[in-house]
């Protein structure tokens, strides 16, 4: 897949094509049938698949931190596209210069001009433009002057609720990770590497491996029951805190992962973390002592949520951070894993999570 930045690096080449425009972001099952529209016509045309993006998101550019929390990043989300048929995608620098653009104008030099677009696909309710002025029917009336077919996306349901971006963060915000897998279609996961840290967590008996996350509104925050994929293609169970550690401090938030019954050298290996159920939110405590409690509490409440299932981690099955660039298959054992509803102190039986 080729990834063009900007307008300006468009070539001759990269124009005619089939395309979308949008966030793309989690790049859900709703996303996922849009790219199937495309590569059905793309076929038919014998074109390629290019998916239009903007960076920072609309809604971060005009409501930086009260913006929606992302679902992947930005690296995630190319990975995620490729995997689900794009050839190329075209990322829009979204600032005060594309922001006055009026509706026209974008058609003009990005759709016609830049790309020759041949065939669009978007959502019957797609505004764009300066003051969001664009929609689809004027579109269909500019596609029908410069010779390119507008087609409006087919809403993807499951359960008779419409898969979306949002449906997606308020799941995984109440902890319904199950339910949320089924709407991206795959395990929601973190993904990094293993970065030297403080290393509080072997002074006071619990390894962790960190992993650094980018700044921003976060999709998941607390402390979750995990399961953890290292290099060597073996799923670990353990527990991890997202977030800031506020009792011990940290300029930038942070996935800490205790893996449970072993401790590999994981300095600078990558590692795929999947949140299985929550545990609780961040919380300040009075000092390590107090902390180091709780987090026994925590760790005793994985294991036995763990336990309750009819096979561990590590008879998951081997897999590859190759595998499909992150399109993990939701499958039965896997489904499995993943808690509808926080979990209790009170109860840890897998049905009630």
């Amino acid at each position: 897949m080729e990834l063009i930045r900007g307008l300006h690096t468009l070539r001759a080449h990269h124009r005619e094509c089939v395309a979308t425009i949008g966030n793309f972001d989690g790049v859900h099952r709703g996303h996922q049938a849009i790219l199937e529209q495309l590569k059905t016509r793309a076929r038919a045309l014998n074109l390629p698949v290019t998916v239009v993006i903007f960076e920072p998101q609309p809604r971060e550019y005009f409501a930086g931190d009260q913006a929606p929390p992302r679902l992947t990043r930005m690296k995630e989300k190319l990975r995620l596209l490729k995997a689900y048929g794009a050839d190329r995608v075209l990322c829009l620098p979204f600032n005060q210069k594309l922001r006055e653009l009026s509706a026209d104008d974008f058609i003009e030099r990005v759709l016609v001009d830049g790309l020759g677009v041949r065939h669009l696909v978007v959502g019957d309710d797609f505004r764009f433009g300066c003051d969001r002025a664009g929609n689809f029917d004027l579109l269909k009336e500019k596609g029908a002057r410069h010779g390119f077919d507008v087609e409006h996306t087919h809403t993807f349901m499951l359960d008779d609720e419409r898969v979306s971006s949002t449906r997606v963060r308020t799941l995984l915000a109440s902890g319904n990770f199950r339910q949320a897998a089924h709407q991206l279609g795959r395990p929601y996961v973190f993904m990094g590497r293993v970065v030297k840290d403080r290393q509080l967590g072997r002074t006071i008996g619990i390894p962790t491996a960190n992993v650094p996350l980018l700044p921003g509104p976060m999709a998941l925050r607390g402390v979750y029951a995990v399961q953890a994929l290292l290099d060597d293609g073996v799923w670990y169970p353990g527990v991890a805190n997202v977030g800031w550690r506020p009792t011990v401090g940290s300029s930038r938030p942070v996935l800490e992962v205790h893996l449970l019954d072993t401790s590999p050298e994981l300095y600078g290996r990558p590692m795929m973390v999947m949140p299985c159920a929550r545990l609780r939110g961040e919380e300040k405590f009075d000092g390590l002592e107090a902390m180091l409690a709780q987090i026994k509490h925590d760790i005793a409440l994985t294991r036995r949520y763990f336990n309750a299932l009819p096979f561990t981690g590590g008879q998951m099955g081997e897999a590859s951070f190759d595998d499909a660039d992150l399109t993990l298959p939701v499958s039965d054992r896997m489904d499995t894993l993943l808690a509808s509803a926080p979990l209790t102190y009170a109860s840890t039986d897998h049905d009630d999570g």
